[in-house]
């Protein structure tokens, strides 16, 4: 075989050159994605949520009569003793029409009154009467001087009567109460004496809700009283987030004002959920969640905002991946591995998910570079690019 000249091997080499560079020229560009790594560390399973404070023995005061409230110089965080009066009710008077029908009712009852008293004595002679022919007749029965049936009907006009005497006691008892309560319609007019309103427990005055004089009915609110040292947090969760949780769980409160974060517990589980609009306008039911303080925090008070995290889930030391690589496939999770500079595509079993890392359990190693947020176009095989961060 003839061998090549020279001018051959240069243009020959020339070609594969020219070749080489339009390939290079016209192959895909590496697809730049982000990455991140596999890391051993501590994670946490949490639920975000907002919760409010809520004095845990709160007391709504309450107008005991109706009339017209004195103004009161309690205000809002006012110290209070158990007992104490903190406002004045002076209950109307009755106006001249009604004066004289209470006075009629009044002479009313109290003539039943006098006739039940009458009745009462009538029948108590009566059956002394009775009692005493009875037990004429008893002997007189035994000695064989009347008949049976006298005997009988002597004994039986005894038991009727200690029967009308019994229910003549009841109608007695029954007209006093009926004149007590006509009589004092018609002594209100006369005295109408201010019914104090008192505090049922140690406490501060948390909320005053009528601060003039004026008239009120009976069981309108006046105060709220309450011990603000004692708060716990009411946590509002989707019901599906609701029975991942149970008492004695952490839960971590910011956002609340102050430095640092507040630890509580949770205390209970409210049993019945309840419907609430979404900033979105969906209907969500909704379960509260009660934690209580480990350590009380002066300035917080009631009905204060703050930003709950509960730890459902927590470890130590495991193996993790940022959330952001996964994505699903089928019933499983699958992620994108770089190697060679090349995307190789991965199947792994997931323990644990947190916000922003996931527990591995099987298919990576710790230390591997991993893909986050894989892009539509991302497939196996194809050559990518770290950006610089």
């Amino acid at each position: 075989m003839k061998p090549l000249s020279k001018t051959q091997l240069v243009a020959g080499a020339g070609v594969l050159f020219a070749c080489l560079l339009l390939f290079l020229l016209l192959r895909p560009a590496p697809l730049p994605v982000d990455a991140g790594r596999t890391t051993r560390g501590p994670l946490q399973v949490t639920i975000d949520a907002e919760g409010v404070t809520r004095v845990v023995d709160r007391f709504t005061v309450a107008a005991p009569v109706s009339g017209r409230l004195l103004r009161s110089s309690i205000e809002e965080g006012d110290q209070v003793r158990s007992g104490m009066a903190l406002a004045s009710i002076v209950p109307p008077e009755l106006n001249s029409r009604e004066y004289g029908e209470a006075s009629a009712l009044a002479s009313s009852a109290m003539a039943g009154l006098g006739e039940a008293e009458a009745r009462r004595r009538q029948v108590s002679v009566n059956l002394a009467q009775a009692r005493l022919r009875s037990t004429r007749y008893d002997h007189l029965h035994r000695e064989g001087a009347v008949s049976k049936e006298s005997w009988e009907l002597a004994r039986n006009e005894a038991e009727v009567l200690e029967k009308n005497r019994q229910a003549a006691a009841s109608a007695v008892a029954a007209a006093s109460f009926q004149y007590q309560a006509a009589r004092a319609k018609v002594d209100l007019r006369v005295a109408s004496k201010p019914v104090a309103v008192t505090a049922p427990a140690d406490g501060r005055v948390l909320r005053v809700y009528e601060k003039s004089e004026r008239t009120i009915q009976a069981g309108t609110p006046l105060f709220d009283i309450g011990d603000p040292d004692r708060l716990e947090i009411v946590i509002d969760v989707l019901s599906a987030d609701a029975v991942r949780l149970r008492p004695g769980q952490k839960v971590v409160i910011e956002g609340w004002g102050g430095a640092g974060a507040l630890r509580a517990r949770i205390s209970r589980i409210e049993p019945a959920a309840f419907t609430k609009v979404s900033a979105l306008g969906i209907e969500e039911k909704r379960v509260n969640i009660i934690a209580l303080l480990e350590r009380p925090e002066p300035r917080l008070g009631d009905n204060f905002r703050v930003q709950a995290t509960i730890v459902v889930e927590e470890a130590n030391r495991v193996l993790r991946v940022p959330v952001s690589s996964l994505y699903r496939s089928g019933e499983g999770w699958r992620l994108f591995v770089i190697e060679g500079g090349r995307a190789v595509e991965r199947k792994v079993g997931i323990g644990m998910l947190g916000v922003y890392q996931a527990e591995v359990l099987a298919g990576l190693r710790e230390g591997e570079q991993v893909i986050l947020h894989p892009a539509n176009e991302l497939r196996a095989g194809m050559r990518v690019s770290v950006r610089e961060k």
